[in-house]
């Protein structure tokens, strides 16, 4: 059974991806301490990389003069005291906001997901789904410069050889003319674009679905969201099959050893007394199926399929799979989860948490920008307010502290 609580720190789950290239994993010691200048560091480097085939040319132009950015390192580092809970999560990453503009994104671009469809075999509202998770459809793409952010963790931090391989892939992507430098930014820890790729992910299954001749997952959301079929179907999504349903447990079943990983056919979960949330018998065309819980028993409960398995591989988190999952099927009209999060205290949606972030400038809170964004500052003023009011001090924003502050 899965914690009811996630990290915020979700860049580390993308550690999972493995350097794929020979010379890539190359350890170098931190012997240069903080200096900014990585210099020494990129001369230990070269050889791996000419083994990488990166051209001396394009090294010399990217990495001249390189200075190392800390903040990556902190960030590499930081192990969030604030979790939040699957509802909170999901409230944030499905709300009526991101299915309205995901509905949109799925009328301005199905000629390009009609072709993805027809040539990887993975349906529209999926891949607008990915989109919107990742990016909010192209809107966050991250604003740390790639060769920047993982020369730095190429020569500081753990995880050197990973970051490594994923530096000498940048270089590469840039010697093919991919995506301009200048254009080249994404996340602290190195994915980028419209659908958040790794530079190795990018190399390995990025497509040129716009037929510029470029593949370019920044400026191109046509090439982004054929990338994201393709890596989809590589990942074993079967055209046809549903990711998954949403059940209904009979009272005492025994649940030990289930998870996602342990697939029994649904016929034997039928056998078992377990049915949809609406009574019906479960739909044979399911094949084989694990069991998804995220905040126990009392929560909503899945059977999966396998196609939940390459959702969740696109970033290493069952929650993250969820989030995918539930939005699609969202686009495709579906209603919310039939069985409420086991909560007194339900999730804010971001129009909620923007109301939520006013109101604690009305109150004269500093939190920074109304963004629907709850960090540190927005949690402290909440600490405040819930302590004002005599309520749980829990710096969590939901629907208690919202209620509250609408109410005085």
């Amino acid at each position: 059974m899965k914690n009811r609580t996630i990290t915020i720190a979700s860049e580390a789950l993308r550690f999972v991806f493995s350097c794929t290239l020979l010379g890539a994993c190359l350890m170098v010691p931190s012997a240069w301490a903080q200096s900014t200048d990585l210099s020494a560091c990129m001369a230990k480097l070269l050889p791996a990389a000419r083994t990488g085939k990166v051209t001396d040319a394009t090294w010399a132009r990217h990495t001249a003069g390189l200075q190392a950015d800390f903040s990556v390192i902190e960030k590499l580092n930081f192990q969030p005291e604030f979790r939040t809970a699957i509802w909170d999560y999901m409230s944030a990453l499905v709300d009526d906001e991101r299915v309205a503009d995901g509905a949109a994104r799925l009328s301005e671009q199905r000629p390009a997901l009609v072709r993805a469809e027809q040539r990887f075999g993975v349906d529209p509202a999926t891949v607008v789904a990915v989109w919107g998770v990742e990016s909010n459809f192209g809107q966050t793409f991250g604003k740390y410069p790639l060769v920047q952010a993982l020369g730095t963790l190429s020569c500081h931090g753990r995880r050197q050889s990973f970051f490594q391989g994923e530096f000498f892939a940048v270089l590469r992507i840039l010697q093919a003319g991919h995506i301009a430098p200048e254009r080249l930014v994404g996340s602290w820890a190195g994915a980028f674009g419209h659908t958040q790729f790794m530079p190795t992910t990018f190399e390995r299954l990025a497509v040129d679905f716009d037929g510029d001749g470029r593949a370019d997952l920044m400026d191109s959301s046509v090439d982004a969201l054929g990338s994201t079929a393709n890596f989809l179907a590589r990942a074993g999504w079967q055209s046809g099959l549903p990711w998954g349903i949403e059940v209904k447990l009979p009272t005492g079943i025994s649940l030990a050893g289930e998870g996602r990983r342990t697939k029994r056919p649904v016929a034997d979960w039928a056998a078992r007394g377990v049915r949809r949330t609406d009574g019906s018998a479960l739909p044979e065309s399911l094949g084989s199926v694990g069991l998804l819980m995220l905040a126990g028993a009392n929560g909503p409960v899945f059977l999966v399929t396998r196609n939940f398995d390459a959702l969740y591989s696109y970033n290493a988190a069952e929650s993250y799979g969820l989030a995918i999952a539930h939005l699609s099927d969202r686009l495709r009209g579906a209603s919310p989860f039939a069985t409420p999060w086991p909560t007194d205290d339900a999730g804010l949606s971001r129009a909620e948490r923007r109301e939520l972030q006013g109101l604690l400038v009305m109150r004269g809170h500093d939190i920074g920008p109304v963004d629907g964004m709850l960090g540190d500052q927005s949690r402290e003023a909440i600490r405040a307010e819930q302590k004002r009011l005599g309520m749980e001090v829990n710096a969590r924003g939901g629907q208690k502290i919202l209620k509250a502050l609408r109410g005085g």
